[in-house]
């Protein structure tokens, strides 16, 4: 008996995932019950959601494998799968404009999940407009975490559309709405959170003037921006992760401005983040701090001078939240923030930038800058675990990272590229080693560290 342990296992490639559709109140199929209950950045809800999935799909699969066994027909399963997966894709499309709230937001917690785990740029080509309507419904008059879950599925439909024509025209057709709710004060704060996050993607993805551009800039720096977010007001007390995510989508634009228009952003912009690093949100003072080396980096790339009279007291700043002990704050902050602003002061004064890695299947990719490590964790951010699958399969990340086409890789390669559990085990037996011998030589030596 075969059970596949995760989506997108490379023993069975080619079925879709069946997500699972709960019971409604009536008993109609329609998404209610525990998924809609808690809040979209839930961990428990994600991970009972995800284990519903992977089980229903694991189940499938089983099924499949004594098809399989049985008979022999292998392809018409794996196209039954698929077609159940779409049935329940349409069911989930169809539960947005019903009636009850919780099974609205069930249904968008179900499309997040779909949506951030496979390729369904296919799929979705044809019902696009169908759920853009649904989803500017649910954004209007929807409240708070409906709202929320509206502009996360928004985001992820605009990049499984991609950078062309369709992906440009959901943009266009829900950016209004985007600003109208991101810029109401009265709006809930995670609804403006949310498109905070979604008008930051959508125009980094989509946007193909630079008037939409200029204006979703503008738009986002008008909430970071406001009096007394860098002086520990009240406003920020309750709207510090809003500010973060204004900030966040902010600096994503800047990766894509023309060099004319960073000249402007550094003559009327650069004394205003500084401020930021002095707020009483850790979160906001990493974003704030990569910001600002972000903004280092791309004055090299015009090959403008911010060496002025403020660069001074700006890294003196950053010496202080490199080595801050302050213990009101809490240990693992503390850590966080010091291991975040070395890295940006190392780059300000030196300009060396500590190069990740990153490993999906058989690939590999190097984040070597601010402006690659902004980009990417905007997607993991929108993505989650997804970001490995879409980093392999989705053409517009492929493209937007320089990763060439898709790999086609055949079942023997993959088989022969896997790792052994003993392998695995040994390997990090070793790392566990070395690590426990590099930090003993720390720990007993302290007295002697100046």
């Amino acid at each position: 008996m075969k059970v596949l342990c995760c989506v997108g296992c490379s023993r069975h490639p080619s079925p879709s995932p069946a997500w699972p559709l709960p019971k409604g109140p009536q008993g109609k199929g329609a998404p209610t019950g525990a998924q809609s209950s808690a809040k979209p950045d839930s961990q428990a809800s994600d991970d009972e959601a995800v284990s519903e999935v992977l089980s229903h799909y694991s189940s499938a699969s089983e099924g499949a494998s004594l098809a399989e066994e049985g008979t022999g027909s292998e392809a018409v399963d794996e196209q039954a799968q698929e077609e159940e997966a779409e049935d329940k894709l349409k069911e989930y499309m169809d539960s947005i404009l019903d009636k009850s709230a919780k099974t609205r937001q069930a249904a968008l917690q179900s499309l997040r999940l779909a949506f951030s785990s496979k390729t369904l740029s296919e799929f979705l080509l044809e019902r696009r407009l169908t759920l853009t309507d649904s989803l500017e419904k649910c954004l209007k008059k929807g409240k708070g975490e409906e709202q929320a879950l509206a502009g996360t599925v928004l985001t992820l439909l605009c990049l499984q559309m991609g950078s062309g024509p369709e992906g440009e025209e959901v943009f266009r057709s829900l950016k209004p709405l985007l600003v109208s709710i991101l810029t109401d004060s009265t709006a809930s704060a995670i609804a403006r959170q949310s498109c905070a996050t979604a008008l930051g993607m959508c125009c980094y993805i989509a946007a193909a003037d630079l008037e939409d551009l200029v204006s979703c800039l503008s738009c986002l720096e008008g909430i970071f921006n406001t009096p007394g977010v860098g002086e520990g007001s009240s406003v920020l007390v309750q709207h510090g992760p809003l500010h973060c995510s204004a900030l966040q989508s902010w600096s994503l634009l800047l990766t894509i401005c023309p060099t004319s228009h960073i000249k402007s952003i550094l003559d009327n912009h650069w004394l205003k983040l500084p401020l930021l690093l002095s707020s009483n949100s850790i979160a906001l003072r990493i974003v704030a701090g990569e910001t600002i080396a972000l903004v280092f980096e791309l004055a090299q790339d015009v090959e403008e001078d911010l060496c002025h009279q403020d660069t001074e007291f700006l890294r003196a700043q950053l010496k202080v939240l490199a080595t801050e002990s302050n213990k009101y704050r809490a240990k693992t902050d503390r850590r966080k923030q010091r291991s975040i602003f070395r890295d940006i002061l190392r780059f300000i004064e030196s300009g060396e930038y500590q190069e990740e890695t990153i490993r999906f299947g058989l690939e590999c990719m190097y984040v070597d800058s601010w402006a690659r490590r902004r980009t990417y964790q905007a997607f993991k951010e929108v993505l989650g675990s997804g970001i490995r699958h879409h980093l392999q399969n989705n053409e517009l990340l492929r493209e937007i990272f320089g990763l060439g086409p898709p790999l086609v890789l055949d079942a023997a390669t993959l088989k022969a590229s896997k790792v052994s559990r003993f392998e695995k085990h040994l390997y990090n037996s070793a790392a566990f080693k070395a690590r426990t011998k590099a930090r003993s030589r720390v720990r007993d030596k302290r007295a002697d560290v100046l």
